[in-house]
C-alpha cells in the first residue's frame, strides 16, 4: 500500500475532530465499527461509495479525503463559494475579488506584525 493514498488517517483525524467513535462513524454510513478500523489503519481501501458516504458524513469533499486533486485542502463550503464565483459575471467578480484581496491583504499584515 503506497503513502501516496493515506486516507486511513484523515479518515481517523476527522473523526476525531467530530468527537465520534468508531461505531458512531459506521453507524452513520451504514458500515460496521471494524471496517472503519481496518479503513483508518489503512488495512483495506474503502469503495468509491465508501468514501462518498464518509464525506458526505464529515461535511468535505471527496478530493479532501482522498487527498487528491487541486480541491483536496479546501472544505465542501470554500469549494461551494468558488463555484458560485466561477459563474458570475467579470464585472461582479472583480469586485468581489477586490473585497477578497483586502481582506487577505489585511490578514498577512496582520499575521507578519504577529510574529
Amino acid at each position: 500500500m503506497s503513502n501516496t493514498l493515506n486516507i486511513g488517517s484523515k479518515i481517523s483525524t476527522l473523526r476525531k475532530e467530530k468527537g465520534w467513535s468508531q461505531g458512531d462513524l459506521a453507524q452513520k454510513i451504514d458500515a460496521s465499527r471494524e471496517i472503519i478500523g481496518k479503513y483508518e489503519r489503512n488495512e483495506n481501501l474503502p469503495s468509491i461509495e465508501m468514501v462518498a458516504k464518509m464525506a458526505k458524513a464529515f461535511g468535505v469533499t471527496v478530493d479532501f479525503l482522498i487527498g487528491e486533486g487541486e480541491n483536496a485542502s479546501y472544505d465542501k463550503e470554500t469549494v461551494e463559494r468558488i463555484n458560485d464565483i466561477q459563474k458570475m459575471d467579470a464585472d461582479t467578480k472583480n469586485v468581489l475579488f477586490n473585497v477578497i484581496d483586502t481582506y487577505i491583504q489585511n490578514f498577512k499584515t496582520k499575521k507578519a506584525f504577529a510574529k
